[in-house]
């Protein structure tokens, strides 16, 4: 039976450590690395959301920057001589994770235990444990 494993990327050390779980774990699945751009916790610059300008660099850097994050984890997966597949969406973290998994036939869900920090992290809550409470599959958090 093949199966279908999704990782949720961010920027911490934890979502590689949980790439790299996934990969050991399991080594026949089809893993896909997903990067949520949300504009929600990110700063988008002095222009603020209402500046245009501001928001379109804003958007063309976070896209950037999700080239970049899913291209270290492409490296990871061929540590391990695998290839995976790469993608990014637009949207809420915890929503577009979950609504991955009931589009596309996850099987199992790996996260970091946190991604965030400070008051984005208590005013937006664990992205983390709002999965593993709501996801329709099994969730490995990764610390």
């Amino acid at each position: 039976m093949s199966r279908h494993i999704l990782v949720a990327m961010d920027y911490s050390e934890q979502s590689e450590t949980a790439l790299r779980r996934a990969l050991e774990d399991f080594p026949d699945a089809e893993i896909t690395a997903l990067h949520v751009i949300d504009f929600r916790s990110s700063d988008p610059d002095s222009g603020g959301f209402g500046d245009v300008n501001a928001w379109d660099d804003w958007f063309e850097s976070a896209r950037e920057h999700a080239e970049e994050l899913l291209s270290t984890a492409e490296g990871i997966a061929d540590e391990f001589d695998r290839e995976i597949t790469t993608e990014t969406t637009v949207g809420e973290d915890t929503r577009s994770i979950l609504e991955y998994v009931g589009e596309r036939d996850v099987d199992h869900v790996y996260v970091g235990s946190h991604g965030r920090h400070g008051v984005a992290r208590v005013l937006l809550g664990s992205v983390a444990e709002t999965v593993a409470r709501r996801s329709p599959v099994p969730v490995t958090i990764v610390r």
